[in-house]
């Protein structure tokens, strides 16, 4: 079984996007380096430094399935129907889209994020569950479901935003030492959640 990943590219005080929905410069290192790196969609390349290319490889390839709720879906428009990395896409809602235009694209649309991570493991076999940050990170903290990380640092202070942990307000949750890793105008803090 695969792991439950919370990921996202977050500023110093641990915002996603700012108020508007607006991320600023937190992708710019998406293109900032001379290494190309590819998600699920051929078209949509990155380039970043070598340090941030060998964790992006090694992480995006083991990723099955990635779990988002609607605002982000709709944000992205699906992504245009082609998952960002791995196979599929389960998005949390109340409302799944009456009128997307791809109807046939791998997404599936469930109402709760038990639900969501329950039919993630079941399309992700042994690969990892990619799970957007924000408030689905916050609900799947507080039930237990997130085994580790991905907090993607960027050095900018957004000063208020969207809350990579969204609106948890839950337990304390001790984290393992860090995997650190230096790319260029970011770092890569990939952590483990303590068990023990």
């Amino acid at each position: 079984m695969g792991n439950v990943i919370a990921a996202a590219v977050v500023s110093l005080d641990g915002f996603v996007a700012d108020t508007e929905d607006q991320v600023g410069p937190l992708f710019d290192w998406y293109n900032n380096g001379t290494v190309e790196v590819y998600g699920t969609d051929p078209g949509r390349p990155f380039k970043v430094s070598q340090a941030s290319a060998d964790y992006i490889n090694t992480a995006w390839k083991k990723v099955g399935v990635a779990v988002c709720g609607r605002h982000l879906f709709d944000l992205t428009n699906g992504w245009e129907g082609v998952p960002p990395f791995g196979e599929h896409v389960v998005v949390v809602t109340h409302q799944p889209p009456t009128d997307w235009p791809f109807p046939d694209a791998p997404y599936t649309f469930v109402s709760g994020i038990e639900e969501a991570v329950a039919k993630a493991k079941e399309l992700a076999g042994d690969r990892d569950i990619s799970l957007a940050a924000g408030n689905l990170t916050g609900q799947a903290l507080r039930a237990g479901l997130v085994d580790e990380l991905s907090y993607n640092l960027v050095p900018v202070i957004f000063g208020t935003g969207k809350s990579f942990f969204g609106d948890y307000a839950g337990d304390q949750i001790l984290l393992d030492d860090p995997k650190v890793i230096e790319g260029d105008r970011v770092t890569h803090l990939h952590y483990r959640i303590s068990r023990g």
